[in-house]
């Protein structure tokens, strides 16, 4: 796993192998940052990482100058090893312990860009970006994007923009209008 642009873009980093994690391939990040470099300008804009893993997303976000990124997951080790990824590098990650969807009912912020990364066996996955948007989440124009099988389809919703595969991974779009 590496760091694509940035500050700290290039290192390469090694997560622990006992992390309950499957993170985004370096292939498909690029592809996805190569999309978002023209819809958002990353200076000030406050993003969350949900189901953050190995922070392999926020890493990438903190890199290329966001303001802030909180990364959300229910593992605490995959949250320790964020912690101390962040401190090395010095990036302004926020990490909480959380169940995502206790988090998305609760949560009183709102972000610039959200990333979601769930298990791909997760029941719920369809229903994430109506569970976000409709919770109030993403800000007037802010960008959520799902990362979830291509074998998978996500509950249509009026936010809806596009999806792009990258093999069995896809990403789809959203955004708050």
């Amino acid at each position: 796993m590496r760091v694509i642009g940035g500050k700290i873009g290039g290192i390469r980093l090694n997560p622990p192998a006992n992390l309950p994690v499957r993170p985004t391939t370096d292939l498909a990040k690029e592809a996805l940052f190569n999309i978002l470099q023209h819809q958002l300008d990353w200076e000030g804009c406050e993003c969350l990482d949900l189901f953050c893993g190995t922070g392999n997303i926020s890493y990438e976000l903190t890199s290329r100058g966001v303001a802030t990124v909180d990364a959300v997951d229910a593992h605490g080790k995959c949250l320790l090893y964020v912690k101390d990824v962040a401190k090395r590098y010095d990036l302004n990650i926020k990490t909480v312990r959380s169940d995502v969807f206790k988090f998305i009912s609760s949560c009183k912020k709102q972000y610039d860009f959200i990333f979601a990364d769930p298990p791909y066996d997760l029941p719920q996955l369809p229903q994430l970006p109506q569970l976000i948007i409709e919770g109030g989440l993403l800000k007037p124009q802010g960008i959520l994007v799902v990362e979830h099988p291509s074998t998978r389809v996500l509950v249509e919703h009026p936010s809806f923009e596009e999806t792009r595969k990258y093999g069995y991974s896809s990403f789809s779009f959203y955004q708050n209008k």
